[in-house]
């Protein structure tokens, strides 16, 4: 098949879960002889025209420019360059800045829309924003012929408010089984002395839940932050917790196997994601043998289940703090082995391709 990717800042990953997600769901996708273009903004680093394999289509981004309006934009571009394409599948991942425009994809394409989480939730928006965004989902449903829900929750709330059959498929991750302790070094921290998380820096993520804690409990233990936070919210963390010398930011990092080995030698690790479905770094750490403190909501629990311990307060993550992975490996090996079972990368990549070629088929018999 023909298979577009839209809806990312592009591939190789240098942003997030989508960006991770859509890089190796396309390497899969090139394996199984499929031709696959993805989608990239031209801001992106990579400049190439082709990765691995996948074509890459830079169209212009003017988010640097303008904000959050420069992303209506970007999706724009790329769906009307999509439409001289002959695509048979479009897999759009997400629908925030693009439903106001997915009337315009041909007709004849096969639409499948990842819908993420509920975006309308989240707690960066103001209440105008989470209206359009509500908005914003009815036109995503509306649009798209297919409906992939990346976990339980959102797939049950997508089919009882419109009344769909949505296809649930979780992200997928692969599992880290050579760890090296070298590669931590260059973080000056040494094997199970330090805790962390791995987040966009945004409120819904209870960073500065988590960092509250921290800072109350009075460790002293090293604790990373690793996100992007050269934002209006990284800044106001930075401010608030400069006079912790314990808590440092350390950015975003995009090299795989420095995440990998972070997240493996650390003592505990946290996850504060409340409002989207499955995330991706979730499933990472699972596979690279993080013991888990997450956040408790229905997303994190129907994943983790028994198998990590939850936070709601910063009251929660004081008496959290004082956890040893060694005593909790029970719990660790469990997580590793439910994503070689049910979430390694392989198994959900075919997962998708068999859904697009579903998908694909369905669209043509109902064209007849």
């Amino acid at each position: 098949m023909k298979i577009a990717i839209l809806g990312t800042r592009g591939i190789p990953n240098y942003h997030g879960g989508f960006e991770q997600f859509a890089e190796s769901l396309s390497e899969y996708l090139i394996d199984k002889n499929h031709e696959v273009t993805v989608y990239n903004s031209h801001m992106h680093p990579f400049k190439e025209h082709t990765w691995k394999g996948v074509n890459i289509i830079h169209q212009y981004d003017p988010e640097y420019k303008i904000g959050t309006a420069g992303q209506f934009i970007y999706d724009l571009n790329c769906i009307r360059h999509s439409r001289k394409q002959n695509f048979d599948i479009i897999l759009q991942l997400g629908y925030t800045s693009s439903s106001i425009w997915n009337k315009f994809f041909d007709k004849r394409v096969t639409i499948v829309t990842n819908m993420d989480g509920l975006e309308w939730k989240r707690s960066k928006y103001n209440k105008s924003t989470q209206q359009f965004l509500k908005y914003a989902e009815k036109l995503a449903i509306k649009y798209s012929n297919f409906i992939v829900a990346d976990s339980i929750g959102i797939k049950s709330y997508l089919d009882d408010k419109y009344n769909i059959e949505s296809e649930y498929i979780a992200y997928g991750a692969k599992l880290f089984e050579i760890p090296e302790e070298d590669k931590i070094s260059k973080y000056n921290v040494r094997s199970g002395e330090y805790n962390m998380l791995i987040a966009r820096l945004e409120p819904e993520n209870n960073v500065e839940v988590i960092l509250d804690g921290v800072s109350q409990s009075k460790t002293i233990t090293d604790f990373l932050v690793v996100g992007k936070h050269e934002t209006k919210f990284g800044n106001y963390l930075k401010d608030k917790y400069k006079n912790h010398s314990s808590i440092k930011f350390l950015g975003g990092i995009y090299n795989q196997n420095d995440l990998d080995n972070l997240r493996y030698f650390s003592n505990l690790y946290f996850h504060g994601h409340s409002v989207g479905g499955t995330n991706p770094s979730l499933l990472e750490a699972m596979g690279s043998k993080a013991f888990i403190i997450a956040h408790n909501n229905i997303f994190n629990k129907s994943i983790l289940k028994e198998n990590a311990f939850y936070f709601k307060s910063d009251t929660d993550i004081i008496e959290l703090l004082r956890l040893d992975k060694k005593n909790f490996m029970e719990k660790v090996d469990c997580n590793f082995l439910e994503i070689s079972n049910h979430f390694s990368s392989n198994y959900i990549n075919s997962k998708y391709e068999n859904y697009l070629e579903k998908c694909f088929q369905l669209k043509q018999l109902s064209s007849t």
